[in-house]
């Protein structure tokens, strides 16, 4: 009689232990899939996972085995190449890594870092987790994640990349080109997250008629810069992705706000930061932008 056929998954290791990152793991750990943590300190983790008003305790061993033949990044945009650095000794010659997080500019500081057959990725995603405690992740909204492949290294491990990821943070939707999807997440990150960090609240306090103004403002430029990218989109559409995500997360507080909130650093330069730095490649001058990039920056803790 044939044996039944066991489907066999890679080990995945994940990187730290953020919100997104532990919400990951624990998806694929209670699918089955073989999955470990990197993190700074040894020794095992254990964590409590609510999603959907169940609530679960998950046991983790903290990354042991490596060379890490896949790997998911999802920390904060100003921690990638630090972390990609540390990474580089423990990644196996074919090593498939996978960046997640807000903003832009972290790519063209890793591909550099890379060997030719280490496959990069990017993978965005709307899904909502907060951290309560250290050892407590809430599954707060339920979304979805664009993933695209970054370089020709990557393709030689398509299918598992994608199977894995669409266990962790799907549905997922692949895309051959990710650029345009991580520009239009750019458009609401620049717009939501320092508006809602300036005036600390939450982001459906967006929708109210007074900050109707400075919302156009934001979209007008963010369009004019990206479309000198090579990024062809227009206000209306900016304009209504912008308030459907302030309608869908009206009770959530961006990153940016529970960052500045806390007194911790934010991803400011990696969102508006990001723009700024574009526009100045293209001569374009972008006031509103460059006003609450200012404002902020005052705030910023040093």
């Amino acid at each position: 009689m044939a044996q039944p056929h066991t489907i066999t998954h890679p080990l995945w290791t994940v990187v730290g232990e953020g919100a997104i990152g532990l919400l990951a793991t624990a998806q694929l750990h209670q699918a089955g899939f073989p999955v470990q943590l990197h993190r700074r300190t040894v020794g095992p983790f254990d964590f409590v996972f609510q999603s959907a008003g169940q609530t679960q305790h998950i046991s983790l061993h903290i990354a042991a085995k490596h060379p890490y033949s896949f790997i998911l990044l999802p920390v904060k945009a100003y921690a990638v190449v630090d972390a990609v650095q540390q990474l580089l000794p423990l990644m196996a010659e074919d090593a498939q890594l996978v960046l997640s997080h807000n903003g832009m500019g972290t790519i063209e500081q890793v591909l550099p870092l890379l060997k030719p057959e280490q496959g990069l990725w990017f993978l965005s995603t709307s899904h909502g987790a907060f951290k309560p405690d250290h050892a407590t992740v809430i599954h707060s909204g339920k979304g979805q994640s664009v993933l695209g492949a970054l370089n020709q290294a990557a393709l030689a491990q398509q299918q598992s990349v994608e199977e894995t990821m669409q266990v962790a943070l799907g549905p997922l939707v692949v895309m051959a080109d990710i650029w345009p999807a991580l520009w239009q997440k750019l458009a609401v990150n620049a717009v939501i997250n320092p508006l809602t960090a300036l005036h600390q609240c939450k982001n459906g306090e967006l929708s109210n008629g007074k900050y109707n103004a400075a919302i156009e403002l934001l979209i007008e430029e963010f369009v004019l810069v990206a479309k000198a990218s090579g990024q062809d989109f227009s206000n209306d559409s900016i304009q209504s992705r912008v308030a459907q995500v302030i309608r869908q997360t009206a009770d959530n507080y961006s990153s940016m706000q529970q960052d500045f909130a806390k007194g911790r650093r934010s991803e400011l330069e990696y969102i508006t930061g990001f723009l700024l730095k574009q526009a100045e490649q293209h001569q374009l001058q972008l006031p509103a932008h460059q006003a609450i990039y200012q404002l902020l920056l005052q705030k910023s803790p040093r």
